[in-house]
């Protein structure tokens, strides 16, 4: 028989529920007609707070080989790793995708089949600010022209693969200068995709707008803090933020991917740490992304649908309303894989 193909993948090792969920993406792989070779590199608080200088060229050195990476979430103290790690591999664009999942109770009766494109780099997010005197505050807010481009080029490769058009959305009529620059940037790319349909929308309009139909919205490009506050509120309509999984992004000046990571939108929750309950649904939709990425959609699909189906059939953990645990799930998912979902 001919040698199984292989995939190398870096993994970043987080706190709290991380090795719960990195058991439960090993066991997954596990399951599949693939050879997953994981290169662990330990981005734990305690590492970090050792030597936080070894960790981060750790991580470097582990995805600039493997050129993919799988993070699990990290406890933010002296400072994120999530943004140590979007400085230093130059990411600039994250892309969520949220959908409504058979199973999962909401208090939404719309349809979410949604693709958030969201700049990760600028915005508010790159100054804290700063007080004058006792009664003002004020911080600096930056959109740069080479990420607004990768992010809309993103959104209309994205957008013309599934048939369907592209909102790009932030405060234009207020930040002219900031959030003008976006939308000019965004428009000179549509000129590019002519059979991709587009419009712009404010951003306080498209909330509204998706909460009352969000069945007419599927890729939206957005500036930084835009995309941030927009990934939890649609998370929050399909019934979980355990149910997001991301991807950020770096490019060549062509447009091409250099290096991508993929991760879980929740955090460590500690409280849960080491109970064998946490719900690994984002990590493992997170390593579906990341198959999908590397060529082999199949494969992502097979682990999406997977999930998706023992998630239907109330197989799921118990933030979800099941009675599963971590690894009953898992073992679940793992069977549907098998057998073909």
């Amino acid at each position: 028989m001919p040698d199984r193909e292989s995939l190398h993948v870096a993994e970043f090792l987080g706190d709290g529920i991380s090795a719960e969920l990195s058991a439960s993406v090993h066991q997954v792989a596990a399951a599949l007609p693939l050879d997953v070779h994981f290169h662990p590199v330990d981005l734990t608080l305690a590492s970090r707070r050792a030597n936080a200088e070894a960790c981060y060229d750790a991580a470097m050195a582990a995805i600039g080989t493997h050129r993919l990476a799988l993070k699990y979430p990290t406890v933010t103290a002296e400072e994120s790793p999530n943004k140590v790690l979007r400085e230093r591999c130059n990411f600039s664009v994250i892309h969520r995708p949220v959908t409504t999942l058979p199973g999962v109770k909401t208090r939404h009766d719309g349809k979410v089949d949604l693709h958030i494109i969201r700049i990760a780099v600028g915005g508010t997010y790159e100054d804290a600010g700063r007080r004058i005197g006792d009664d003002v505050a004020v911080s600096i807010r930056v959109i740069e022209r080479r990420p607004s481009h990768q992010a809309a080029l993103y959104a209309f490769r994205l957008a013309r693969n599934l048939s369907c058009g592209v909102v790009s959305s932030s405060k234009y009529t207020i930040q002219r200068a900031t959030d003008g620059l976006f939308e000019e940037v965004v428009l000179k790319v549509a000129r590019d995709f002519p059979d991709v349909p587009h419009h712009s929308e404010l951003f306080d309009s498209l909330l509204y707008k998706l909460l009352i139909k969000p069945e007419a919205y599927r890729v939206v490009v957005t500036p930084n803090e835009y995309g941030d506050f927009l990934s939890d509120m649609a998370c929050g309509m399909v019934g979980s933020l355990g149910l997001g999984a991301s991807a950020n992004y770096a490019f060549d000046d062509q447009g091409a991917v250099t290096l991508a990571m993929f991760d879980p939108a929740g955090g460590t929750a500690p409280d849960i740490a080491g109970k064998g309950v946490c719900n690994p649904s984002a990590a493992l939709l997170a390593f579906a992304m990341l198959l999908t990425h590397t060529g082999r959609r199949g494969l992502g699909t097979l682990v999406d649908s997977a999930v998706r189906a023992t998630i239907a059939t109330g197989e799921s953990t118990r933030d979800l309303g099941g009675t599963r645990s971590t690894a009953e799930f898992t073992t679940t998912i793992c069977k549907r894989i098998a057998a073909g979902a």
